[in-house]
């Protein structure tokens, strides 16, 4: 009783103690569908990262054309960006953050990046902790770069990931019906 007054009292328990009891009717993701919505997502996440590619560069080439920043004797921006191991590491970081905030953003707000969605796959919390921005990126540690999705093959009863296992998550195959975010305040 004094479980259920908590979560009456606390609305952020409630979210979890409604996804957790509801989460039952929906199976667990395998292998194929999991890569299927892992390849979409990375056709996403490269889009991503050329378009955060294009702005830092335009951004750089303006800044080194009219003189706010030094060519450093080149005749060329872009021969200057091209030799140059400080603006070439400040593009891929650039990139890798804008990448890296796309998992993040949509792991935590919604549960499902743009592949995940094509494939009505939602990623659901194991624990009474809502999903936040630091178990979503140690998901993304966790994974090795989608390597961790392996182990599904392995655990063919659970079908958790590595990076279900370290960040107490759980990747569900919604119905078409669930998958429409009206649906999501009754999940």
């Amino acid at each position: 009783m004094a479980g259920l007054f908590a979560a009456i009292i606390s609305p952020s328990r409630i979210n979890v103690v409604v996804m957790n009891t509801s989460t039952n009717q929906f199976p667990r993701a395998g292998f194929l569908r999991r890569i299927a919505a892992m390849i979409y997502d990375l056709l996403v996440a490269v889009a991503v990262g050329m378009c955060a590619a294009m702005v830092i560069i335009v951004t750089l080439v303006i800044l080194l054309e009219n003189g706010v920043l030094d060519m450093q004797g080149y005749e060329h921006t872009s021969d200057l960006i091209q030799s140059s191991l400080y603006y070439k590491t400040a593009i891929q970081g650039w990139v890798g953050l804008w990448v890296l905030g796309f998992f993040l953003w949509f792991w935590r707000n919604g549960g499902q990046t743009i592949g995940m969605r094509a494939w009505r796959l939602r990623l659901f919390s194991t624990s009474d902790r809502p999903m936040g921005y630091t178990r979503a990126f140690l998901r993304i540690l966790a994974s090795l770069g989608g390597i961790g999705t392996l182990l599904v093959l392995f655990d063919v009863k659970n079908k958790q990931s590595l990076q279900d296992w370290v960040a107490s998550t759980e990747m569900l195959v919604l119905s078409k019906d669930a998958n429409h975010h009206k649906s999501w305040k009754q999940l």
